[in-house]
């Protein structure tokens, strides 16, 4: 029996960008979860308002250098990292120049609108953790997404890798909090989303591509679900709880590093993974 591993897939983690309710649990929890005695991997997307030189993050040579593939058009993945020193924690920063090359998030500063190519850049990050993990030999037990932004992952690990010894046992826990966006995502998500294992069908739920429907679609393929905040949407409390699967209610900031811990052993309780 070994560890049990978890892989964090945040949409944001503090330092890195301006501090949020989402950045600051990437950040604490999973420092929290290795020093409960699990082994931890943490991934997010290398946005260009992310400052390399202060946060010293350098690009990884041997994990880089893949193409992905996105409307028939080449993305190389350049695969960053840096440490946060007080926790003896690295993160992964999945990166290319055309979608994270601009000095923002997931919205135009001068407009506040969402990007339009945001779920193209949505495919590229999900789809670049996938292969990033590959390529590192590191098989996880627990995958934990958190944000819209990792909205794919479920999908990709249940479907398209379920059948890769690395991916076949593992867990997907999803963390909804409320963070929704108004305006859909681009229609053509469903095109570009398909990959070997992963039908139109599949992609049934994002035909309108709202986060109503992009949570749903990561909830179906999730084993278990945690609420982020104290009010969530009350269509995705329902669709969660209907599911059948655990769900996780909000915890506070006292209490969240045990609940999650908890959770996850919870949720791996048929594994032969050390659970504590």
């Amino acid at each position: 029996m070994r560890k049990a591993r978890v892989l964090f897939v945040s949409q944001e983690i503090t330092p890195y960008l301006d501090e949020t309710h989402i950045g600051k649990i990437a950040r604490r929890l999973p420092q929290a979860i290795q020093e409960r005695g699990k082994e931890i991997r943490t991934f997010m997307p290398k946005y260009g308002n992310i400052n390399e030189r202060r946060h010293q993050l350098h690009e990884v040579i041997r994990l880089s250098g893949m193409n992905i593939v996105i409307n028939n058009a080449d993305h190389p993945l350049i695969i960053k990292v840096a440490s946060i020193p007080t926790a003896r924690m690295q993160v992964y920063f999945i990166d290319n120049d055309d979608y994270f090359h601009r000095k923002a998030t997931l919205t135009d500063k001068a407009t506040g609108k969402y990007f339009d190519d945001n779920d193209e850049r949505l495919v590229f990050f999900n789809r670049g953790v996938i292969e990033t993990v590959k390529k590192l030999g590191w098989s996880p037990d627990i995958i934990h997404c958190q944000g819209w932004f990792t909205g794919l992952t479920p999908l990709y690990v249940k479907k398209a890798f379920i059948e890769d010894p690395l991916f076949a046992e593992a867990k997907v826990i999803f963390t909804i909090y409320d963070e929704e966006y108004t305006k859909v995502l681009n229609k053509k998500i469903i095109d570009k989303a398909i990959i070997d294992g992963v039908t139109k069908k599949d992609l049934k739920h994002i035909e309108e591509a709202s986060y109503i429907n992009l949570m749903k679609l990561a909830i179906d393929h999730s084993d278990g679900i945690s609420f982020g905040c104290e009010k969530i949407n009350e269509e995705l409390v329902k669709y969660a709880k209907k599911s059948g699967k655990p769900v996780l209610e909000f915890k506070g900031e006292a209490e969240y590093a045990d609940s999650y811990n908890e959770f996850y052993d919870l949720v791996l309780e048929d594994s032969t993974v050390l659970a504590d």
